[in-house]
This record gives C-alpha cells, structure tokens and sequence, in this order.
C-alpha cells in the first residue's frame, strides 16, 4: 500500500465522483479505478459501490477514509516537521484557495514566480471547510476565499446550462442562495442533443448536491413539473429561447457579482517572520483591486 493511493482514496471519498479526483491526484479516471480495485483488493474489502450517477462508500469505506485522512494528516505533519528542521520550508509557500477565488490565485502566483524563480509554490484548490482545517495544522500557508460563500452555490456554471423555476418560486427573487437553501427542493433535468452537455448536467447536479436525486426527461416534461411543482430545473443554453417566452418561468441567476466581491485571505496566527509569504500576500491583494474586487 502506497501513500499515493491513500491520497488517491482521500480524493474520491471527499468529492464522491470519479473524474474530479481523478482531476486532483493528477491520474487518469482509468488509473484511479484500477488503483481503487487494488487497494480494495489489498484490505480485503469493497470501499466502494459504484454507480452511473454516483460514488457512495460503504461502510468499511468509510472507516477506511478516516484512517487516511488520519494517515496523511500525520504523514503531512512529520514531513512538515523535518522541512523546518534543514529550512527547505523557506522555499515553499504553500496556497490553498477556494474555486470562487480562482481568478486571482493562480494569477497572483505567476506573478511572484517571475520575480523569484527560487521560490516554490504548491497550490491547492479545495472547499472552504478543508481549507480551514489544513490552515490549522499548518499544511497551508495562506487560504484565499469569498466572504460569506463559503456555504453558497458556486453558480459560476457552465455557459452552456441555466436554471430555471416558476415565478412565484422562494428562490426565484432571492440575490444569494445556498445549497441548504436548495436542499428541500427537487431537480430537474432536461435532456440535451449534445452528449457533452448532458455530461454537464450531470455534473452540475453532482456540484448542487442533487447527483443522487436528479430526474431527467424532455424539455416539455420538466416545464410541466416546474409548473405543478416547487421545483427548480437545470437546461441547455439551446432551451433558453423557449423557456424565455413564457412568461410563468423565471432563471435563476448567478450570485457572483465580482465588482462587488470580497475575498478573505488569512495565515497561520503562529506563522514565523517570513519576507516571501509577506511580499505574496501583497501581490494576491493587488491583484484581486486590479480585477475590481476586494481582499
């Protein structure tokens, strides 16, 4: 057993679907699956029911998750440890951030690194909750995040998909909406002539929490529903010129309004004096007021 496929089986109990940890472990879906087959095979047990739609884990899966989060969380710990003790953690500023701030990390990092070459940068892309804990035990350097979203839909969705209920719908007026917000109403689905956006619609119930949930069917078919039920629905872009002609439906619209976005950017309270952790905090501010946001 290797410490590549604890962080392998880390990644797909954390985000319950195949392709995203695939994604974060930097393997191909194909490898994760084969890696996942080997590790069950290794402990003896099945840790995984897998499914078209989604990935649940059993229970031994689940026992097993919380030995590798336990595992790694050690692993980190130590290595940590042995880093400061031969100073090789001054070269490496470690950044986690969330998705709703990946328009100013990766380019703030590109921009400290032109000017110190000398000067790794490893970041991280996770949900607010992980980042925090990380930050904590100082696997982190700095957690770049939206202000008030970490509970908020990153409808930051695809150009492709809109939602869209009833006007009479609770959501239908409602500038910020969250996932518990959306939790006690169904979604619907609309099928797509194009493969590749159904695949999204997919995916973007997976992000609403509703993976499991999602029902799926013709254009005419979940316009009904929506309007015999309190419902919300996903559809293709290709659908937005027919659902715009009547008048009873309405699109839920982003929450995201960048001029007047505000991001938090914390360190560790224990930090030691560091002048490249300091001059990067900067450049992350900088750039966030450049693209018209605050941090």
């Amino acid at each position: 057993m290797r410490f590549e496929q604890l962080k392998q089986f880390l990644a797909l109990g954390s985000l319950r679907h195949f392709r995203q940890a695939a994604e974060q472990t930097n393997i191909s879906t194909s490898a994760l699956t084969r890696s996942i087959q080997t590790l069950e095979q290794e402990v003896g047990h099945q840790l995984v029911k897998r499914s078209t739609r989604s990935v649940i884990l059993t229970e031994q899966g689940e026992m097993f998750l919380h030995f590798c989060r336990r595992t790694l969380d050690e692993y980190n710990q130590v290595i940590q440890r042995l880093d400061h003790s031969q100073g090789k953690r001054d070269n490496l500023l470690v950044v986690g951030y969330t998705n709703s701030a990946s328009t100013i990390v990766p380019v703030s990092c590109g921009q400290f690194m032109a000017r110190h070459p000398e000067i790794k940068i490893e970041m991280q892309l996770q949900e607010s909750d992980a980042l925090s804990s990380m930050l904590k035990r100082g696997e982190i350097d700095i957690y770049v995040s939206e202000e008030g979203q970490d509970n908020t839909i990153d409808l930051h969705l695809p150009d492709q998909l809109l939602l869209f209920a009833r006007q009479d719908h609770p959501l239908a007026n409602q500038e910020c909406i969250t996932l518990d917000d959306l939790a006690p109403y169904p979604l619907f689905g609309c099928f797509s002539q194009s493969l590749h956006v159904q695949s999204m619609i997919t995916e973007a119930a997976q992000m609403l929490n509703k993976g499991d949930d999602i029902r799926l069917g013709s254009l005419s078919e979940i316009i009904n529903c929506v309007n015999n039920n309190r419902c919300i629905a996903i559809a293709a872009i290709e659908h937005a010129k027919i659902l715009s002609a009547r008048p009873e439906l309405v699109q839920i619209r982003s929450n995201s309004n960048a001029s007047q976005a505000r991001f938090v950017v914390k360190t560790q309270q224990a930090s030691q004096p560091h002048s490249h952790l300091d001059e990067l905090l900067t450049v992350i501010t900088q750039t966030a007021n450049a693209l018209g946001l605050e941090a």
